[in-house]
């Protein structure tokens, strides 16, 4: 199987199940429990997401200048600071410690 073979199917996983979606009655939805679930799951995919992009080098972990940067950021966040001025900052941590290492 090539890469273009598992690019194909995984579109139209993705594709059946944004359909699929059409499908659920909006009530069902709206309960507490599937509201709730979705709610985590949407934060729990996003805290992966971080995680991979920060940690990931193909299919080794690597600790390198991603990491502060995303601990400043998140102390930023914490701390209220606009979206704009964290993303700027966190940037700026990341290319001064590469600049320095």
């Amino acid at each position: 199987m090539t890469t273009w073979h598992i690019i194909l199917i995984a579109s139209a996983a993705t594709l059946a199940l944004k359909l699929a979606g059409y499908l659920i009655p909006a009530g069902f939805l709206e309960r507490e429990r599937p509201a709730r679930i979705a709610d985590l799951l949407t934060v729990a995919l996003l805290a992966a997401l971080i995680a991979v992009q920060t940690l990931g080098a193909g299919q080794d972990i690597v600790i390198d200048a991603r990491v502060p940067a995303v601990i400043v950021a998140a102390a930023l966040y914490a701390l209220r600071v606009p979206f704009v001025v964290v993303v700027i900052v966190a940037a700026a941590v990341a290319a001064g410690i590469r600049a320095f290492s």
